[in-house]
């Protein structure tokens, strides 16, 4: 099943200029069925019932999934990634957040801060918490906790990351932290592809199964220290290939199954 929020394009033309969050709190949940978007009640992690409304696909536009009340992200989660930046594959696993603020939408731009000389698209297997948990025991099944799974990039000031030495500053921008459009609720294989293009071209390559982490540990070592509630969204870690985006880059992030992100790059207006 794939789930979503959008705003008719009708309802988003009457409100120009509208924040990320604006336009999340004026959208509507819904599932996508072939070329239509049906509307359902309440959050995409609630009972789903449809209300008699429907859309074509071609006349909405689709907003952020959830609006987490966090964002925690996985780094070196992928030994070619963890070799490129000179670093060695984790022991266990490591977990940094990005501010709800960084949220955009699907084909919102990403802006780039004149502060940083080095920008980078990292193109990632996120899910979403579909029901509050913490500390889930040994036998519990993970899977009824997950709303579903999307495509996010986490946009990275690859400079200011480096001089910080950690990496709430470079990952943290406005703007830094796309993720979408759709949801689906089924658990990705092992053969899932992670994919991310710039400009059409292929920059970055794996599978699940090349995680050094898998899904089930990264959410249980999340949840074994903080409370996880519905919404929340958790990033799987990028593969190798990171690279440099300039003002006019389309970059993509593209996930096996699920559906495609895409986002262009602009300057940052004085």
């Amino acid at each position: 099943m794939k789930l979503c929020r959008i705003q008719p394009l009708d309802v988003a033309a009457r409100h120009p200029g509208q924040t990320p969050a604006e336009a999340y709190a004026s959208s509507y949940a819904g599932i996508i069925e072939g070329a239509v978007v049906r509307e359902i009640s309440g959050e995409i992690w609630g009972d789903r019932q449809t209300t008699g409304r429907e859309w074509p696909i071609t006349a909405v536009r689709f907003v952020p999934p959830s609006w987490p009340s966090k964002i925690i992200c996985m780094a070196k989660n992928y030994m070619d990634h963890a070799a490129e930046m000179n670093a060695e594959t984790p022991k266990s696993p490591i977990i940094f957040s990005k501010p709800p603020s960084s949220i955009i939408s699907p084909e919102d731009n990403i802006v780039l801060p004149r502060i940083s000389k080095r920008i980078d698209f990292e193109g990632e297997l996120a899910f979403i918490i579909g029901r509050r948990c913490y500390r889930p025991r040994p036998a519990d099944d993970i899977r009824p906790f997950i709303a579903g799974y999307t495509c996010l990039n986490d946009v990275t000031a690859r400079d200011i990351q480096r001089f910080d030495g950690q990496y709430t500053s470079g990952k943290g921008f406005d703007t830094f932290c796309p993720f979408g459009p759709v949801v689906d609720t089924a658990h990705p294989s092992p053969d899932t592809t992670i994919e991310t293009f710039v400009n059409g071209a292929r920059k970055q390559s794996a599978r699940v199964s090349d995680m050094v982490f898998s899904i089930e540990v990264v959410f249980r070592w999340i949840a074994e220290a903080m409370t996880l509630e519905p919404g929340d969204l958790i990033t799987t870690g990028t593969p190798a290939g990171v690279g440099p985006l300039v003002a006019g880059d389309v970059v993509e992030v593209r996930v096996g199954g699920i559906g495609t992100l895409r986002n262009t790059c602009v300057a940052q207006k004085d």
